[in-house]
């Protein structure tokens, strides 16, 4: 799977930049400090998963979390976009789930080696169907929550976030220039917790869309 969708259309992804410690509760519950820019990883595009398939988790790791996320599709892409002008370049919004293999991970950075095995398993990067940018008035008052087994894990609420969408997108366009097609993943609230087999999750961008993986 190398592409997501946008309503009833399929969007080929180019990069997939992930947001991380982007909410000061979650990073302090893993005992992380609050960076002073935006803290960026990628995933491969190998690791995008739609509702059609279940969730399998790698056979390397006995602590596999969910972290449920707002994610933006950019549709203009560009270098040195403004704050101001950031949200113009998005085409849609979703909710989806960054998976992290916390004890690789864990592993990962005791070594000081990049996080890559944690982060860009195949099915690391769980998305909802999008829905045009023009439904939403302003991302930051967006609300969202995973459920796990019917019980309320994480409830996130976008207005949190340290580094605002729009300032995550000016901050990559500067950095690394941002393409059509392109996903941010904009970082998880507290909350984060493992999944095993057989656990059902439901995932609600509220008023906007939803969605449903089982783990395998």
């Amino acid at each position: 799977m190398s592409s997501v969708k946008l309503g009833l259309h399929a969007i080929r992804v180019g990069n997939i930049f992930c947001i991380g410690r982007n909410y000061a509760a979650h990073a302090a519950e893993l005992g992380n400090k609050v960076e002073d820019e935006p803290l960026v990883f990628l995933k491969p595009t190998s690791a995008l998963l739609d509702e059609s398939s279940p969730i399998r988790l790698p056979a390397y790791s006995d602590d596999v979390h969910h972290e449920c996320e707002l994610v933006a599709l950019i549709g203009k892409g560009g270098s040195d976009i403004s704050p101001d002008a950031a949200l113009s370049h998005v085409a849609g919004y979703g909710i989806g789930l960054d998976l992290t293999a916390r004890d690789a991970q864990a592993e990962a950075k005791r070594k000081g080696h990049p996080w890559t095995k944690a982060k860009g398993f195949r099915g690391a990067a769980c998305v909802s169907t999008l829905v045009p940018a023009a439904r939403v008035a302003d991302p930051q008052q967006l609300k969202f929550e995973l459920r796990v087994n019917g019980q309320l894990r994480q409830s996130g609420d976008a207005g949190l976030m340290l580094f605002t969408l729009a300032e995550q997108i000016s901050y990559l366009s500067r950095l690394y220039g941002l393409s059509d097609g392109d996903l941010i993943f904009t970082g998880t609230p507290e909350g984060v917790a493992r999944i095993v087999s057989g656990d059902q999750l439901d995932l609600s961008l509220h008023g906007q869309v939803s969605a449903h993986w089982k783990v395998e």
